[in-house]
Parts: structure tokens; C-alpha cells; sequence
């Protein structure tokens, strides 16, 4: 296959690439050395070239320059040119179209599958979601599932990590677990729904939910989050 190189800004229709003393640091032989391109050589290193080398024009059309896999030494000379961008160059740099279309078609993956999850779970098991994510949730369930939609096609990868964060899944633990009658909120304390055993006060003001799904987050309160789980698991 050919290897495409793009400038990285300006350039024109017609654009010369600069040769004049160039220098790299050839990590084989421990040395600075001088490269040129010159057609006919084998070698862009100047040492290694004849003393009647004729020098050749690099020309970018269109901000693009097209090398056939004929000229290694062209290829060889543009990978190491100090304007390259993977020299730290800022003048062009090599199109990695194969690695952009396996990006592309990745991120078009995660997409999928967020969106995916979007559409198929209840509204109840993606309120934690939305609310981690800053979504208001004192909305219609279409129109929270449209902002999770929005959120899952913007950034696939925070959205899924989200979706994994323990303490997402907590909260949600938690959310169901009154919808369930596990637990019940008495205005002034969390206590279980068949005891009535207090399990943590809730300060005024505070919600009931944020307040749980944190004390279950310790150490002290791992123990409420699993029997939650539990009962939620039988009821399934």
C-alpha cells in the first residue's frame, strides 16, 4: 500500500518541503547525522550517498503527498524528517488511515452499545446514571432516556464507565430498595421496612437516597448494601 503524508496547516496548493541541513539523531550508530533525499541513492543518510548525488524536490499538492511503496527512500526520508509530526515537527505528517478507520469503527461500537443499554433497561435502573451524569431528572421518562441517548453518542466511553462505576450501581441498589419496600424513610432516619431497625439518621435537608447510597459506600455500611442486593436478587 502507498503512505499518504497531509501538511498539518497552511501549505497551499503547492507546498516544497524544506532540506537545506537537515540533521536527526541515528539511534543505530549513536551519531547526528545529515539526511537528504536524492532519487537514486538507497540511502537519505549523506555519509552513505555518492558526492554527485542529485537532491530531489518533495512537493505536498493539495496538502497531500502520495508515496508508492517504490520509493523506500522517500518514505524512509519523510519519516525522519524533523518537520514530521511524529518527530515533533508541526509541517506535515503521515495519514494513518487503517488506525483511523479501526478508531472509527470502535467508537462506532460504543456507541452501540451504550445507546443499547439506553434502550433496553427500565427507567429505574438508569436514574443513578442520569443523575451522575447531571441530567434532570424531574422530567418525563422519554425525555430522560432522550438526554442519556445524547450523552451515550457524545462520550460512549464515559458513559459505560459511568455504568460501571460502583457507585452508580449503589445508588441504584439503593433507589430500589425503597421501591421495594426493603427500606423505609421515616423523615428523620432510614430504618428497615420489616424491623424498623434505624440503619443511619438523615440530617435536614439531605436527601434520604444520597445519604444511604454514601454510608453504603463505607466500610460500616457494606454490610446494609449487601443484604440489599440479596433481597433484590430473590425478588427477581
Amino acid at each position: 500500500m502507498p503512505v499518504l503524508y497531509e501538511t498539518v496547516s497552511g501549505g497551499g496548493v503547492f507546498f516544497k518541503l524544506s532540506s537545506a541541513n537537515l540533521t536527526v539523531y541515528d539511534p543505530e550508530s549513536d551519531m547526528v547525522r545529515g539526511i537528504r533525499y536524492c532519487p537514486q541513492e538507497h540511502s537519505v543518510y549523506k555519509d552513505e550517498q555518492s558526492a554527485g548525488s542529485l537532491v530531489g524536490h518533495v512537493v505536498f499538492r493539495n496538502k497531500m503527498l502520495l508515496v508508492q511503496r517504490d520509493k523506500p527512500n522517500l518514505i524512509k526520508y519523510l519519516d525522519l524528517h524533523p518537520g514530521n509530526a511524529d518527530n515533533g515537527g508541526s509541517q506535515f505528517r503521515k495519514v494513518e488511515s487503517e488506525k483511523n478507520t479501526e478508531k472509527e469503527v470502535e467508537q462506532e461500537f460504543l456507541i452501540n452499545d451504550a445507546v443499547s443499554i439506553v434502550k433496553s433497561r427500565p427507567i429505574d435502573e438508569l436514574l443513578p446514571m442520569a443523575m451522575s451524569l447531571n441530567i434532570d431528572t424531574n422530567q418525563s421518562n422519554i425525555e430522560i432516556k432522550r438526554e442519556l441517548v445524547l450523552q451515550a453518542k457524545k462520550n460512549p466511553q464515559k458513559f459505560l464507565d459511568t455504568l460501571n462505576n460502583p457507585l452508580v450501581n449503589a445508588r441504584s441498589a439503593v433507589m430500589q430498595s425503597f421501591d421495594f419496600n426493603i427500606l423505609k424513610n421515616t423523615g428523620g432516619a432510614i430504618v428497615w421496612h420489616d424491623t424498623g431497625k434505624m440503619i443511619v439518621a438523615v440530617p435536614v435537608g439531605q436527601s434520604h437516597i444520597e445519604v444511604l447510597t454514601r454510608f453504603v459506600m463505607t466500610d460500616q455500611g457494606a454490610s446494609v448494601l449487601s443484604e440489599i442486593e440479596r433481597q433484590l436478587e430473590a425478588m427477581a
